[in-house]
């Protein structure tokens, strides 16, 4: 009796959680997809606000030079105010966050440094080249020995288990082709410039030690991630591209896109490779910390499917729109800051590209925390106009403060800002001034508030980021579920019970 009691109870507990474990394990169109994206969203708010609390608490000790370096930004927190980081770069893997925070790059693998900045034959490329580095089968942590311009020949392409780190050197990556991820994994990308990037291919290009295949023409992309998962493109600036600057497609998943500067292009970001493709509706990536700076024009980014959480970024200009889609894609924009241009046709940061009304008000779009400035304007729909997501309006001032500082990092370490004298601090280093060396980057750890006020940034940490139900949780209830399940198929007299109930 006591068996079949405790059975029943059991049993009552977990057809009650029925609902939430069906649709956080079975709603899965994508091997490698995450089973509750609002699970990790929740993470990356509750990071957040852990850096950001840490930042309040310590700008109240003004004279502690050594916990001035926290920025509010957890990415950078995590890694930059060791003083002695460049003796422990691999600390950078664990510092990922949202959808690609399991990235391992080539943590554990050997560092591998780039001597020579040629790309003379991509069939058979060079040891000490970044090409002959990228390719290599076994985890690399890949840096720089001196700041370097690659010309690219054609595209380089990838193997798994690999970080491009540059920090300590000002690497540029130009030329044909740019960067490939294509059904790889485990890739992380920090720190370098990519820019002016055009077509190529209908060659040969080696893509491994013991393999070289034949390349069609590329698009021109600065990086293409195409069919790959777990990949961080972190602290990158990007630009003058002929096709995306960052484009994401056939069934990619687990990215996360942080702390870049994104400038001079047109179709900035494209996340989907058609709206026919269902294995995209499993495509999750995290956009965060990011800045959309000059002469962009649209798709910061362009979606089809997929759930795409826009978090903490900075949209100070655009020509057309900020976020769109088709196909309907989940997008969740939280805590940024969008400054509409002048144009009074242009103020709306969404765009349904290509579809009727009626087509898209089940769309779950949502805006919460977000800034609006200068009339700009975003479009809920589905749950996002529910009155937790209900339209953001405008937010005390000193809320824009936590958006400067967040992004005032944004893009390669030390790099040069354009029309620096309108945006806050936007060309200084994590922690303050630097100098380039050989060997690193050295922080003397002096950042401010660039908020300009009395350091409140609590106007915009975000509410209700309890810590979430991890897949290991629901991993552990669903055997026991299925156990009782059976054990009620073998015993009448509890199925009964349960009826009688």
């Amino acid at each position: 009796m006591l068996i079949s009691t405790t059975c029943i109870l059991l049993m009552c507990f977990l057809l009650s959680s029925l609902p939430f474990l069906t649709k956080a394990t079975l709603n899965l169109t994508h091997p490698h997809q995450h089973p509750d994206p609002e699970a990790v969203v929740l993470e990356v708010q509750r990071r957040v606000n852990v850096s950001v609390s840490r930042r309040q608490m310590l700008s109240l000790q003004a004279k502690d030079q050594a916990s001035s370096c926290i920025t509010g930004n957890p990415i950078d927190d995590c890694w930059a105010c060791d003083p002695d980081w460049q003796k422990n770069r691999q600390r950078l893997a664990d510092c990922g966050i949202g959808f690609g925070h399991n990235a391992l790059g080539g943590k554990g693998g050997q560092i591998y440094v780039v001597t020579d900045s040629s790309d003379g034959d991509p069939a058979n490329p060079v040891p000490g080249t970044l090409r002959h580095a990228v390719i290599q089968e076994e985890p690399l942590w890949i840096v720089f020995s001196a700041d370097m311009t690659i010309k690219l020949k054609h595209e380089l392409i990838f193997n798994s288990y690999k970080t491009v780190d540059g920090r300590g050197a000002n690497v540029h990556v130009v030329g044909n082709g740019c960067i490939t991820l294509q059904y790889v994994s485990n890739v992380i990308i920090h720190n370098i410039h990519v820019h002016n990037c055009k077509p190529s291919g209908n060659t040969d290009i080696r893509v491994s030690p013991t393999h070289v295949g034949w390349r069609g023409r590329s698009d021109g992309d600065g990086i293409s991630i195409f069919g790959a998962r777990q990949i961080w493109i972190d602290h990158c600036s990007l630009s003058y591209c002929t096709d995306g600057l960052i484009d994401a497609i056939m069934g990619s998943t687990g990215i996360t896109i942080s702390n870049n500067y994104f400038s001079h292009h047109d179709e900035v970001m494209l996340l989907g490779h058609d709206d026919r493709y269902a294995l995209d509706t499993g495509m999750q990536i995290t956009i965060a910390f990011n800045h959309f700076g000059e002469e962009l024009v649209q798709r910061m980014p362009r979606c089809r499917r997929g759930y795409i959480h826009v978090v903490n970024n900075d949209f100070t200009e655009w020509e057309m729109y900020a976020i769109g889609g088709s196909a309907n894609p989940t997008i969740n924009s939280q805590g940024n800051r969008y400054i509409a241009p002048s144009n009074q046709n242009a103020k709306e940061v969404t765009k349904r590209v290509d579809t009727d009304e009626g087509q898209w008000t089940d769309w779950n779009w949502r805006t919460d925390g977000d800034i609006m400035v200068n009339g700009a304007f975003f479009v809920p729909s589905g749950a996002g106009l529910s009155a937790q997501y209900a339209k953001a309006s405008s937010v005390e001032p000193k809320a824009a403060g936590l958006i400067e500082q967040l992004t005032m990092h944004a893009g390669v370490l030390g790099g040069p800002r354009e029309r620096s004298e309108t945006i806050s601090s936007p060309g200084s280093n994590i922690g303050g001034t630097s100098t380039s060396t050989s060997t690193g980057t050295t922080y003397d750890g002096n950042t401010g508030s660039s908020g300009g006020g009395d350091g409140d940034f609590f106007g915009m940490i975000f509410r209700g980021a309890a810590a979430p139900l991890t897949p290991s949780s629901t991993q552990t209830l669903l055997p026991l579920l299925i156990i009782l399940i059976l054990y009620v198929s073998t015993n009448h007299h509890v199925l009964l019970s349960l009826t009688l109930l």
